[in-house]
């Protein structure tokens, strides 16, 4: 546990975790968990739109379909870009839009400190 990458939550993310459901959450942790250690979500995809090396953590639950969207291919941290519950089938523009931006930002301030 002591080679766990830092999980850096950028913009509303974990607030927007928290806001899940219980169980939900729980996965959602757990699943993160297994990215800290390096290994690969459960259930996940890549969502290189969103940017470069972008995954999704996908968590189907009774209460409904949840995503955290992430990027860890950076070497200082995983950076979760977006937590949200699903309403439809295909990803919404205003969910990847955000994502995206928030890649961006991330990206503009690991180029700032180059």
């Amino acid at each position: 546990m002591a080679d766990d990458k830092e999980i850096r939550w950028v913009g509303s993310s974990y607030d927007d975790l928290l806001n899940f459901p219980h169980e939900p959450r729980r996965e959602a942790g757990f699943q993160l968990g297994k990215v800290q250690a390096g290994l690969d979500p459960d259930d996940w995809k890549p969502f290189d739109e969103v940017g470069a090396g972008a995954r999704e953590i996908r968590i189907k639950e009774t209460s409904g379909i949840y995503r955290v969207m992430y990027v860890a291919k950076f070497s200082e941290a995983i950076y979760v870009l977006h937590c949200f519950q699903k309403k439809t089938q295909a990803t919404s523009k205003h969910d990847k839009d955000i994502a995206a931006a928030r890649y961006r930002s991330v990206a503009q301030q690991r180029k700032a400190k180059e």
